[in-house]
């Protein structure tokens, strides 16, 4: 997730303006600096307070425990938690809760995922996921290696048969210490351990610097986004082959499968303005901002002499810089774009946008932008979504990962925008990993520098109220 330049390398002298984001069907609210006051004021929790401990810092009513903590809790082998804690889910079943939880070890980073026989693909990779198992409380039982020699295990997605697709933000070759080619998707079994055995890449998906995916129950449909550059990454959609059924083992069945590589057929987005062929998401600066999608097929998926990107020309298809995390709620696609610059090939600069694609409409939409934030660190100036998770209560919950001050970000469904937390042990690391229980109860989220992974409770509501409307959740 983090980028190899920081935004601060970029930022252009002299930005306008000032920082604000705009919703869809917020419009009005937010025309006037005093409208848009206004509405803050009553969307979220309340302003946070800070932790005396000077971890996190939360709203008024809300707390936080440590579940796991990257070189101070142990796994159950005796090992040290890993480094940079990143996507994750949180999963129920069998009387337990089980985060699957990814760590972004690129190479440099101290506690690597320990190679674990059976459940390691490349013993020259320091990547993988821990599964940390709580009570019902967020007390932290256990906590076990799922997979490890994997590479930059970044972002991911969920699936509705209790399992987690971990992926590669890479495009790293065999050679030196890797034994194996990298930059695909690994399937984790959140309470089958003996299901992790033996990890099997879902070639099928395609090599490329993996982000996020989001996966469709209605049709089994996996979309995938890419966080790369030069040139810019694209958003993937993969369908099964017909007669494939989703369920445990299912997918790792497809890929061991005879043509398994390149099983189902993996596209890419063309989106349109009208008969206007949209060259990059940064053409749209205003939310509600709606393009028709087309899908396109890949000449070579598996990259085997060209990055899936560079396989189409200038145009072709429709690109975002720093495309990263990826949601299925409210019937269609959640997919974020951290940033965009002139630097990078951007059309139009911003500080994040977020998307809506519509399966039933073959429709993306843009809900939110942030405007290019020249100042950013108060609990109001917010830069750099990455990670994003639907809220139960309502609305949208994303991780920062932008420039000074970092927070996780509620966006309520009428498009006010709040502080849910905010980063005070390490400032300006990022947040990964959003991840709530069902019933939106409690809501698990890390910093991925020093390494922590949070259970956070407290009087949860739908945040577009007031936050001394609502009182505690049953």
């Amino acid at each position: 997730m983090t980028a190899p330049m920081s935004r601060r390398d970029v930022l252009r002298a002299g930005a306008a303006g000032v920082f604000s984001i705009v919703v869809a069907g917020s419009v009005e609210a937010i025309a006037s600096p005093a409208a848009s006051a206004m509405t803050r004021r009553v969307a979220g929790y309340g302003p946070l307070v800070p932790d005396p401990a000077g971890i996190l810092s939360l709203p008024e009513g809300f707390s936080y425990k440590i579940v796991a903590e990257t070189g101070v809790t142990k796994l159950e082998s005796g090992e040290p938690t890993p480094s940079d804690p990143d996507g994750t889910a949180i999963f129920e079943g069998d009387g337990q809760l089980v985060l699957v939880n990814n760590h972004e070890v690129g190479g440099s980073e101290p506690y690597r995922v320990p190679t674990v026989d059976g459940l390691t693909f490349d013993p020259g990779a320091g990547g993988g996921t821990t599964n940390i198992v709580v009570d019902a409380e967020g007390n932290r039982v256990n906590e076990y290696v799922s997979l490890a020699g994997t590479h930059n295990n970044c972002a991911g997605g969920r699936t509705p048969w209790d399992t987690w697709i971990t992926c590669e933000e890479t495009e790293q070759r065999a050679g030196g210490a890797f034994q194996h080619d990298h930059g695909w998707c690994f399937e984790v079994d959140a309470f089958d351990r003996e299901a992790n055995l033996n990890p099997v890449p879902l070639k099928f998906l395609g090599r490329f610097s993996h982000e996020a995916i989001s996966l469709d129950p209605a049709d089994n449909r996996i979309y995938l986004t890419e966080d790369a550059g030069n040139p810019n990454g694209l958003y993937y959609r993969w369908t099964p082959p017909a007669g494939f059924t989703g369920g445990k083992g299912a997918l790792r069945e497809l890929a061991l499968s005879e043509g398994g590589d390149t099983a189902g057929t993996l596209e890419v987005m063309v989106c349109y303005l009208g008969t206007k062929r949209i060259a990059d998401l940064s053409e749209a600066t205003q939310p509600g901002t709606r393009y028709g999608v087309k899908w396109v097929g890949i000449p070579d998926r598996l990259a085997t002499e060209v990055s899936i990107r560079k396989q189409f020309g200038a145009g072709e298809v429709t690109s975002s810089h720093k495309l990263e995390g990826a949601y299925f709620g409210d019937g269609g696609h959640y997919f974020v774009a951290s940033y965009a610059r002139a630097s990078d090939g951007s059309a139009n600069e911003h500080d994040g946008q977020v998307w809506f694609y519509d399966p039933a409409t073959e429709t993306v939409t843009l809900k939110t932008i942030f405007k290019v934030n020249p100042n950013p660190g108060e609990d109001a100036n917010f830069d750099g979504p990455d990670n994003i998770v639907v809220d139960p209560n309502g609305g949208l919950i994303l991780a920062e990962d932008g420039e000074g001050i970092q927070h996780l970000v509620g966006i309520t469904k009428e498009g006010d925008s709040y502080p849910m937390a905010r980063n005070e042990v390490s400032v300006d690391k990022e947040f990964t990993g959003p991840t709530f229980t069902e019933d939106g109860r409690m809501l698990f989220a890390n910093i991925q520098s020093p390494g922590h992974v949070f259970a956070i409770t407290g009087p949860f509501h739908a945040p577009g109220t007031p936050s001394n409307a609502g009182g505690p959740r049953a």
